[in-house]
């Protein structure tokens, strides 16, 4: 029978320290009490674990291996964000890997330990980062350049990327409201999302400068389950008919909510007529999809490029790199607003 193969893991459980301090072990850096350093050495002899050659070259620091943290790779912000990343990096000759964190960054730590194990020369963070005040220590403890490039962050001392949510909530209520929609609800996003309260403050600010009618009512949180919103979207309209317009949290709600008001009696569009039942609703979405210009009609969305933002992340992160002493920077990526039919 083959000798089962002693892996990175099983030293770590053996030893009872992190996968992270094994490596840093293994690599001679970091801050490793002596103590600490004899019980995982203990643990390699006794295991018989021989290191991994090219995981050794890794941890030298010249890997070419730049690591990114998301909550979900079929997000469509998310997707773009990656792509945007990988287009800068791989023209520097460099390489993404991957790790997710789960919908509510469960597993963020979990990911950090991973992506310092396998020798990363940075990390990006992509959402989550009202979790991460942790992770932000522990890099600068191991010297790994951190960069966020998320929808929203409070992390002060750390690079940022991220679009100006409130701005462009902001841009699509006013949008809504000059095209003479005066009872406009808000559907999807969790309450505890930074981005959502950000985008929330936005759209209520302008309601109130405009001195138009705000109704808590109005606010639906959802997931970006498109059943889900199409369901909420029904529910909606049959309890506040009076409500015209729908700004939509992202774009997995928006497809929800467009494929919930064709069970509504509702059409889209921007039409005024005397009944509430038969008048058109308007939609509007935040990111923006390619779906969203083959719907029927197609849907407005205000965008603030996340293959951009992407972009922006990693041109910062290679600065970073280059100079890990510079001054923080936060970019805010500015929105456009794509009217479609829809709205």
């Amino acid at each position: 029978m083959p000798q089962k193969k002693i892996t990175i893991n099983d030293v770590a459980d053996k030893a009872g320290v992190s996968v992270t301090t094994v490596s840093l072990v293994l690599s001679g850096k970091g801050r490793i009490s002596s103590a600490t350093s004899m019980r995982v050495n203990q643990a390699i002899d006794a295991l018989g674990y021989i290191p991994n050659r090219s995981a050794a070259m890794l941890r030298g620091g010249d890997s070419g291996v730049v690591g990114l943290i998301v909550r979900d790779i079929c997000n469509p912000f998310y997707a773009e964000m990656t792509a945007g990343l990988s287009e800068i990096l791989e023209n520097h000759r460099k390489v993404l890997f991957l790790t997710q964190s789960g919908q509510h960054g469960q597993h963020l730590g979990r990911c950090f330990d991973s992506l310092i194990a396998q020798g990363v020369e940075g990390i990006v963070l992509g959402g989550g980062a009202e979790n991460a005040t942790e992770l932000v220590e522990k890099a600068r403890a191991f010297a790994i350049p951190l960069i966020c490039a998320s929808r929203a962050s409070t992390l002060d001392d750390v690079d940022s990327v991220c679009p100006d949510n409130m701005h462009a909530a902001k841009m699509a209520t006013e949008y809504l409201i000059k095209r003479g929609h005066h009872c406009i609800a808000w559907l999807g996003g969790s309450g505890s999302s930074l981005t959502r309260a950000e985008r929330i403050g936005g759209y209520c600010s302008t309601l109130l400068h405009y001195g138009m009618p705000f109704r808590s009512e109005w606010i639906v949180e959802c997931g970006s389950h498109q059943r889900d919103a199409a369901e909420l979207t029904e529910k909606l309209i049959h309890q506040h008919p009076t409500v015209t317009a729908i700004l939509c949290h992202n774009a997995s709600v928006a497809l929800g909510c467009y494929f919930g008001l064709q069970h509504t009696g509702r059409s889209l569009g921007n039409g005024a007529v005397e009944s509430y039942y038969h008048q058109q609703m308007a939609l509007v979405g935040f990111g923006d999809v390619p779906e969203a210009a083959l719907t029927d009609p197609p849907l407005t969305f205000v965008t603030s490029g996340a293959r951009e933002i992407g972009r922006c992340a990693a041109r910062r992160l290679l600065q970073r790199m280059t100079a890990p002493d510079s001054d923080i920077q936060h970019v805010i990526m500015p929105s456009t607003l794509i009217a479609r039919e829809s709205a």
